[in-house]
């Protein structure tokens, strides 16, 4: 058997004002793992794909693996580039049984409102109708029929924070192998949850709910239930949550367990969506405040840089500033200049910096502080734990740690949400003896700081990404049927 993978995934925030180029994309070519490079800079593929091959005695042709953080759309030329080079080597590769992609599900470039969809059409017409393609997306994508029609099989992460990405390829491998030997014929059928909203699956009930997709797999003639919760910083007409059921041979069975299941997480809407469970800045600085337990954990869901929020936001610290908190530790900044400024003083250096505020009229003004430099990391990664054990490493680039007012602020040059506590221990910093640890992340910081918080606490401060849909202004994407903005139920 001959199997073909590659990958082209960022996650795009129509409202960003910051593109996203070719030079931001981290690209892993199957020829530099034959050199012997085989680390990936975010998304594995050779590992759970290519060692299930290679397991099995299956000649396992691997492409690139191309990743971008969230911004805004991507640049045509840049999209262009990427997606011919995959078509490329999937024309070169010649006859295939089986095409595997890891895709994100909400790419929108210059020209190219689903990337995906395009892709997907012209990866089918390359390979023919007998070929089986089977798809992994971000469960943060915005489905349609379009996009999965050119696929045999499509399924999502299930967790929020994404621990499940390597048991998800895992699964999708398993599927489609099946389906290319004939031991399963997958049939797909979408609902339409007509919802939008970010949905935490550590809390309940949305963690009651993931658990039953996931125990109904495998019985009653289903291969697979995905949640897909749309990405709702995106202005496109098919964003929102829909539910994707993959089945065996039976596409009325299909189309009934993903009308049961999405009737059900519907009925659940009031009491899993951010909106129903985030506060205010000042409401949530003073619950923080209140507790107490150690450390708070205060989510600034509003500048997080996984949605493409800028990551310099200093609405929080000036609160913290006027407040004259202590014990707290905040991550990421996203200012290069104070980075390269710290670096060059280094370790120890007391200096005056002007932190944040620099990006847009949503990061807020910038904030003049006195800092001591406590520490100086280049080539820093943070971790991000997965459910089987394993860590996706994360790059970050250069990372200072600055101390100003009994406050630790931990700086970098590269745009990426704070995943991790270890951005504070790394420095010497113990977060566990912290009041406060805020990171810039709206979800996917719960699968490390979860475990050692006293409290965990939502907020929506200013910024740019905010968690509640509702104070985003769509001009594309209609609203006037869904939940948040129409509260009552409406599905038959």
């Amino acid at each position: 058997m001959r199997i073909f993978a590659a990958g082209i995934a960022t996650e795009t925030n129509t409202f960003s004002p910051i593109p996203t180029a070719l030079e931001d994309f981290r690209v892993q070519r199957g020829k530099e793992i034959a050199r012997g490079n085989v680390t990936f800079p975010n998304l594995d593929l050779a590992d759970p794909w290519g060692q299930q091959a290679r397991t099995r005695g299956y000649e396992f042709i691997f492409s690139l693996m191309a990743y971008a953080d969230p911004a805004g759309p991507t640049v045509d030329a840049a999209y262009e580039a990427l997606r011919d080079e995959l078509l490329g080597d999937l024309r070169a590769a010649g006859p295939v049984d089986v095409v595997l992609l890891m895709l994100h599900g909400a790419m929108v470039a210059q020209g190219y409102e689903d990337c995906e969809e395009d892709l997907l059409g012209r990866v089918r017409a390359i390979v023919g109708a007998d070929v089986v393609i089977g798809v992994e997306l971000d469960l943060h994508c915005h489905l349609s029929e379009a996009k999965i029609a050119p696929a045999d099989i499509v399924i999502t992460y299930k967790e929020y924070p994404h621990t499940d990405i390597g048991d998800r390829a895992r699964q999708l491998f398993d599927m489609a192998v099946a389906a290319h030997l004939g031991h399963i014929r997958p049939t797909m059928a979408l609902f339409d949850c007509r919802m939008a909203g970010l949905y935490p699956t550590t809390r309940q009930p949305m963690r009651g709910f993931v658990d039953a997709l996931t125990g109904a797999e495998g019985r009653d003639g289903v291969l697979s239930l995905s949640f897909g919760h749309g990405f709702q910083f995106a202005d496109v007409p098919n964003m929102g949550a829909k539910l994707l059921a993959v089945t065996d041979g039976n596409r009325a069975a299909a189309q009934e367990v993903a009308r049961t299941y999405g009737l059900k997480v519907h009925a659940l809407r009031h009491d899993i969506g951010c909106e129903s469970f985030t506060l205010s800045l000042e409401e949530a600085m003073n619950r923080a405040l209140a507790s107490t337990k150690r450390p708070v954990v205060v989510a600034d869901q509003s500048d997080n840089p996984g949605g493409g929020a800028p990551g310099d936001a200093t609405y929080v610290l000036r609160w913290l500033l006027e407040h004259q908190v202590e014990e707290v530790g905040m991550a990421f900044f996203y200012d290069p200049e104070v980075v390269r400024i710290a670096r060059r003083a280094g370790r120890g250096a007391r200096l005056p910096v002007r932190l944040g505020g620099k990006l847009g009229v949503a990061s807020g003004d910038p904030v003049d502080l006195n800092v001591t430099v406590t520490g100086v990391i280049e080539g820093y990664r943070q971790p991000f734990p997965q459910q089987s054990g394993a860590v996706d490493w994360i790059d970050q680039g250069t990372v200072v740690a600055l101390h100003s007012a009994g406050i630790h602020l931990i700086a970098t040059d590269g745009r990426r949400q704070c995943l991790s506590p270890s951005v504070f221990s790394d420095f010497g910093i113990e977060p566990r003896h912290m009041r406060l640890l805020i990171p810039k992340s709206a979800q996917h910081f719960h699968a490390a700081f979860g475990p050692i918080a006293g409290e965990v606490i939502y907020m929506s401060a200013p910024g740019a990404v905010a968690p509640d849909p509702r104070r985003i202004r769509y001009r594309r994407f209609l609203t006037d049927r869904l939940y948040p903005w129409k509260a009552e139920p409406f599905l038959q």
